[in-house]
């Protein structure tokens, strides 16, 4: 890392305290960063209040969705995904709320898919993930950052899509083949 982006980032992070929430602003200009840059301006956001509730920042004129980082944990975070994937998202973020996590989440929210509690599309939709270290508002772009996209294909399996299900750098490839959470992963190679 050159000495002038860890200077920034240590500015960065010693600016904003630990666990503090973004301003509104900040989390808008933070979360619509991961989407396209054709759709970011009519991108729905969700973001953080002061209290750390999920509350809706701007509202949308398109199919995306995009979500602030969440205040106080360890890593930084913003996402935005199709708008029919907000039903399994937020679902997700409630069991996390409730202290449910990792595959018990993830079962918890499929056999709700599979019973018809929970809605996800069958069609593929898109999840746009990056992660950083935090939101360099100078530079008006997350510090650091790094996107992956996830494309969320309910069901499928290897032999339905072609698709390995084994992890591998900058290749696609099928993650939770078979159930309700299958999704291609795409990861390009990181450039650090």
């Amino acid at each position: 890392m050159k000495p002038a982006v860890a200077v920034s980032i240590l500015l960065l992070v010693a600016a904003m305290p630990l666990g503090a929430t973004e301003s509104k602003s900040i989390q808008i200009a933070a979360a619509s960063s991961a989407a396209p840059e054709e759709s970011r301006d009519g991108a729905r956001v969700l973001g953080y209040d002061a209290d750390g509730k999920v509350t809706e920042l701007r509202a949308g004129s398109n199919e995306l969705v995009c979500l602030a980082d969440k205040p106080g944990d360890d890593r930084y975070s913003v996402a935005c995904y199709h708008e029919d994937l907000e039903p399994y998202m937020a679902r997700g973020r409630e069991l996390i709320d409730q202290g449910v996590t990792g595959a018990e989440r993830n079962e918890i929210r499929w056999k709700e898919i599979e019973e018809g509690k929970l809605a996800i599309s069958r069609e593929p939709r898109t999840l746009y993930v990056m992660t950083g270290d935090g939101y360099d508002e100078a530079a008006g772009a997350v510090a650091n950052s790094y996107l992956r996209w996830v494309v969320y294909v309910p069901f499928a399996t290897t032999e339905s899509t072609g698709l390995s299900a084994k992890a591998g750098s900058s290749k696609p490839w099928l993650m939770f083949p078979g159930t309700a959470g299958a999704h291609i992963m795409i990861s390009p190679p990181r450039n650090d």
